[in-house]
C-alpha cells in the first residue's frame, strides 16, 4: 500500500463476558498503510453476515470506490463465508487470505489486538454486558486513532498518517534533530540523526528482508 484505503486487514478477537465460558466477538478492521481503525463492531457470535455488514459500513464511511481496496484476513469461516464473498464482489473489493503455514500473514490485525488487550486500562474483570464492552472499545479506538503514537509509522498517530499530516510532522522533527546536532555535535559522535523520513510503502506480505520488521509489529503496535 502506498496510501490509505488501498489495503485493509481485519480479524475477530474474543472479549470476556460476565457469563463463564461466553465471549463477546470483536470484529475490527485496520488500514494497513495508516494503521487507522476504520471500523469495528461487537457481536455475540462469529458470522460472515456480521462481517459483510461491517465492511459495507466502513467502505461507505471512508468513501471507498469500486476496485480500490484489497481486504486481507486469515482463513476463518466468517472470512470465507458466502455472504461475505458476495458482498466483497458487489463492492468491488479484492479478497486476500493468509498463506498456508505462514504465521505472520495477518500481523497488522494481530498487533492491533495485542495493543488493545495490553493497554493499562484494559478491564481486569470481564465486561458486564455487551454495552459496556462497546463503550470501552469505542474509547480505545478513539485513543488509538487520535492519541497513540504508533512505532510502526514513525511515532505519529494513525489519523495523522491517514490524512497525510505525517509528512510535515516528520519534516519538522528532522529539522529539530538536525538543529540539535549542530548545537551539540558531540552527542552524535559523527553519526547521523534519527531517520524521520515517511514510510512510503507498506507490504502486506513481507519479503525476506521485511519479515523481521513485520514480526516486530506483534511487539509494538
Amino acid at each position: 500500500a502506498t496510501g490509505p484505503n488501498q489495503v485493509w486487514s481485519w480479524d475477530i478477537t474474543f472479549l470476556p463476558s460476565a457469563v463463564r465460558g461466553h465471549f463477546h466477538r470483536l470484529y475490527m478492521i485496520t488500514d494497513v498503510y495508516s494503521r487507522l481503525i476504520v471500523g469495528w463492531e461487537i457481536h455475540p457470535d462469529e458470522s460472515a453476515a456480521h462481517a459483510a455488514q461491517l465492511i459495507g459500513k466502513a467502505c461507505l464511511r471512508h468513501g471507498v470506490r469500486q476496485d480500490q481496496l484489497v481486504l486481507h484476513s486469515d482463513n476463518g469461516s466468517p472470512m470465507k463465508g458466502a455472504t461475505m464473498l458476495a458482498t466483497l464482489q458487489k463492492l468491488g473489493i479484492v479478497p486476500s487470505f493468509s498463506r498456508p503455514s505462514v504465521s505472520n500473514d495477518n500481523a497488522y490485525s494481530e498487533a492491533l489486538f495485542k495493543t488493545l488487550k495490553y493497554v493499562p486500562d484494559y478491564p481486569a474483570k470481564p465486561f458486564a454486558d455487551v454495552e459496556q464492552a462497546r463503550h470501552w472499545v469505542q474509547g480505545f479506538a478513539h485513543w488509538y486513532n487520535h492519541t497513540h503514537r504508533h512505532s510502526g509509522i514513525k511515532f505519529v498517530t494513525p489519523w495523522q498518517r491517514h490524512v497525510g499530516q505525517d509528512v510535515e510532522i516528520l519534516k519538522q522533527r528532522h529539522a529539530v534533530y538536525e538543529a540539535a546536532k549542530r548545537t551539540q555535535p558531540q552527542r552524535w559522535k559523527g553519526r547521523k540523526t534519527r531517520n524521520w523520513n515517511p514510510i512510503n510503502e507498506v507490504k502486506l506480505n513481507p519479503c525476506n528482508d521485511q519479515t523481521k520488521q513485520v514480526e516486530n509489529l506483534r511487539l509494538a503496535a
